[in-house]
């Protein structure tokens, strides 16, 4: 089925139900769940249904949080169906960044499971409930589990009360919806700190899904294995829906393990992997690696961070995965706008993230002049098209820094991009930090660290690392007297914010280097935390 800008991820899934209605659509191998394209159809319409039954009107916003679950994908495609938007939450939050999420978005309800790792989500959940005024738009808590949770409905009560719900009121509801309407919003830090809900269509994340199933060149006949998590673009987006828009089959794993990733795609024969780097590296290294027949295995995604040329060859020789593409996007550009393809010779898979996917502008800018930049100059990317993002929810200063009067999308990261239109992606404007393919924005981890009662100042910055690629550093001030230890300061973040966010070395610091006017130079904060790092190092030696 052609994207022809025309049809919301409902009808989607619903020509692609007729069109391949006993092909398998959703296989969880460890779990024994098995749904065809038809039967996965007909789950997202009890769904939709027990959305509505709740009171979930079209435009609503309702939050999910929890691993790569079942009820995840129906919960996916079932409220794209009654018109809510599906807020995703990060499945390494902590309760202060619950909180925000679910007051900055407006949600009315929120889908959960237990808990993740060490982390529980139904205390969290729970707590909420005490301070009900301060969340004056959530109205109901849903558990996705099979124990009965106090003050939550289950899943399965949900799905019942949809049975009053008429095939006609849902009709109605579907008939109703735009392929231009919100339906997705995801949680994206900046510059200030503060996470910002980015707003995506139906026509965004669609429109992506086919553009990327196009350059893997996926089809029904290939079966897609889904490691990375659902609350990212990742798993939602590039995952489930590029293998929906290709009628390809999906084959998630509930939370990222090496062994289960090799044990499923030998078991069910997958043909495609996705992944970031670091589970890629897990994956090669596993003790029984050799073992597994990944002999089906043909392409994939990797992204999320750079991708060692060692590594990609030996994916592509290991793995067997010759058509591996490697594909740059952000979350607010549906998230994917640059990939490669099967066909581009390795160095170009490995020192660029390719070319502009189609009905997708590009072009290098100086950051300073704003001025259209030749082939080879380095400048910050931007793009235009149908796959920028709406806005940010409630942020309309954020969303007008961010994108221009001209409809460009400023990306915040510095590239290169040739003559043959290969964009090379060679720094950041903006001084994220990306670990292991989670995206940590030091304002956000600074903003906390300054509640700590010894901290004068502290700058968080990112340092290079074989493993994930960057760790996280806090360069500190301390306020006279004072001492602090990386112990510390570890277990003064433990429980507040993300274990990923929490920084991994510390260093004190009497002064920062500034430039005349004023400004904290980061790139000579690294430099000098390198040094130390390696210092330790020779140290140690």
């Amino acid at each position: 089925m052609a994207v022809n800008g025309s049809l919301t991820i409902g009808k989607y899934l619903q020509g692609q139900a007729h069109a391949l209605a006993s092909h398998e659509a959703v296989v969880y191998s460890t779990l024994g769940i098995r749904y065809s394209y038809q039967e996965f159809y007909e789950l997202t319409e009890k769904v939709a249904k027990g959305l509505m039954a709740l009171g979930v009107r079209k435009g609503d916003h309702i939050a999910v949080w929890a691993t790569n679950v079942p009820e995840w994908i129906l919960l996916q495609f079932g409220s794209a169906r009654a018109g809510a938007v599906l807020v995703t939450v990060n499945t390494s939050y902590q309760q202060n960044e619950l909180e925000y999420l679910l007051k900055q978005s407006d949600a009315k309800a929120l889908f959960l499971i237990e808990g993740f790792k060490d982390t529980s989500y139904v205390q969290m959940a729970q707590s909420i409930q005490v301070k009900k005024e301060q969340f004056p738009y959530l109205e109901k808590l849903i558990f996705m589990g099979n124990e009965a949770q106090d003050n939550m409905l289950s899943w399965e009560e949900m799905l019942n009360a949809g049975e009053a719900v008429s095939d006609d009121d849902l009709a109605q509801r579907e008939q109703s919806l735009h392929p231009d309407d919100v339906i997705n919003m995801q949680y994206t830090s900046g510059t200030t700190g503060f996470p910002k809900g980015v707003m995506l269509t139906h026509n965004n994340i669609m429109g992506n899904a086919h553009r990327l199933a196009a350059a893997m060149k996926l089809s029904s006949e290939d079966r897609l294995c889904i490691p990375v998590p659902f609350f990212h673009c990742f798993g939602c987006v590039i995952g489930t829906l590029t293998a929906v828009s290709a009628g390809a089959t999906m084959v998630p794993v509930v939370q990222f393990n090496p062994k289960e990733v090799l044990e499923t795609v030998e078991k069910e024969k997958c043909t495609a992997l996705h992944g970031v780097p670091t589970m890629f590296i897990a994956e090669l290294n596993h003790d029984d690696f050799e073992r597994y027949d990944l002999r089906s295995l043909r392409t994939g995604v990797m992204a999320g961070s750079t991708c060692p040329i060692e590594v990609m060859k030996s994916v592509i020789n290991k793995m067997g995965m010759s058509e591996i593409t490697i594909a740059y996007g952000q979350t607010e550009t549906s998230p994917v706008f640059t990939q490669t393809v099967p066909d581009d010779p390795i160095e170009k898979r490995v020192e660029t993230v390719g070319k502009p996917h189609s009905g997708v502008e590009v072009k290098v800018i100086d950051p300073v002049t704003g001025n259209l930049l030749k082939a080879g100059m380095q400048g910050e990317l931007c793009t235009r098209g149908y796959h920028v993002m709406k806005g940010y929810y409630k942020m309309p200063e954020a969303t007008a820094n961010a994108i221009d009067s001209e409809g460009w999308l400023h990306t915040g990261d510095l590239a290169v991009m040739d003559n043959d239109g290969y964009v090379a992606i060679t720094g950041r404007l903006k001084d994220m930090i990306i670990r292991g393919g989670e995206n940590i924005y030091p304002r956000e981890v600074e903003e906390f660290l300054y509640s700590h009662p010894s901290i004068l100042d502290v700058q968080v910055i990112g340092i290079p690392d074989k493993k994930y690629g960057e760790k996280v550093a806090a360069c500190v001030q301390l306020k006279e007297g004072q001492q602090l230890t990386k112990e510390e300061l570890v277990d003064y973040c433990h429980g507040k914010i993300s274990k990923f966010k929490i920084p991994e070395h510390i260093f004190i610091m009497k002064d920062y280097p500034m430039t005349a006017s004023g400004k904290i130079q980061k790139y000579k904060l690294r430099e000098e935390a390198q040094r130390l790092m390696n210092v330790k190092e020779d140290l140690v030696r």
